[in-house]
C-alpha cells in the first residue's frame, strides 16, 4: 500500500506525464503547419512515449492499491519563433520531469517505500536517455543556425529519410 505523500507524488507525475504529452503533441502540431514533417513525426513519437509513462505510473498506483486523481491539464504554448525554441522548451521540460522523479526517489526512500524506489528506477534511467536526446538534437539545431537547407536534412533525417545525395548515388 502506498504512503498518502508517496501516492500524492505519484498522481502530480501522472499529470505531469500527461502535461509533457501535451506539450510534445503541440509542438508536433506545430511542426506539421510548417510542412516540416519529419520534426511532427519526432515530437509526436516523444508525445506518445510520454503517454506510456502517465500510464506505468497509473498502473502502479492502482496495484499498491493506491487511488488516481487526474487534475487538469493546462494548455501548452501553441507558438515558438524557431525550430530550436520548440527543442529548448521540450528539453526544458525533460529536466523538470526528471527534476520531478528525482524528488520522488528521494521521498520514497525517507517513507521507506522501497516498492516505489524500485519502480521509479525505470524512469530515473529513461529519463537521463530522454534529455540526451533532445540535447542532441537541439545541438544540431545550433549548429544549423538559420542555414535552411541545413534544416531541411535534419527534417528529412527525423522522418528516416536518407538526404537526397545519397538517394540520387543510390539509383
Amino acid at each position: 500500500m502506498l504512503k498518502e505523500r508517496v501516492e500524492t507524488a505519484l498522481n502530480q507525475q501522472i499529470n505531469m506525464e500527461l502535461q509533457a504529452y501535451y506539450t510534445y503533441l503541440a509542438a508536433s502540431a506545430y511542426f506539421e503547419e510548417r510542412s516540416l514533417k519529419g520534426f511532427a513525426q519526432w515530437m509526436y513519437h516523444h508525445a506518445q512515449e510520454e503517454m506510456v509513462h502517465a500510464m506505468k505510473i497509473y498502473h502502479f498506483v492502482h496495484s499498491r492499491r493506491g487511488h488516481v486523481v487526474l487534475t487538469a491539464i493546462a494548455a501548452p504554448k501553441q507558438d515558438w519563433q524557431s525550430a530550436d525554441d520548440v527543442v529548448g522548451d521540450a528539453l526544458e521540460h525533460e529536466q523538470k520531469v526528471t527534476a520531478s522523479i528525482d524528488a520522488i526517489v528521494k521521498l520514497a526512500r525517507s517513507e521507506g517505500d522501497y516498492a516505489t524506489d524500485s519502480f521509479l528506477q525505470w524512469f530515473v534511467d529513461e529519463q537521463v536517455e530522454e534529455e540526451e536526446i533532445v540535447d542532441d538534437l537541439l545541438q544540431k539545431l545550433n549548429l544549423i543556425g538559420d542555414f535552411r537547407p541545413g534544416l531541411y536534412l535534419l527534417d528529412r533525417e527525423l522522418a528516416g529519410g536518407a538526404p537526397a545525395e545519397e538517394e540520387e548515388s543510390a539509383t
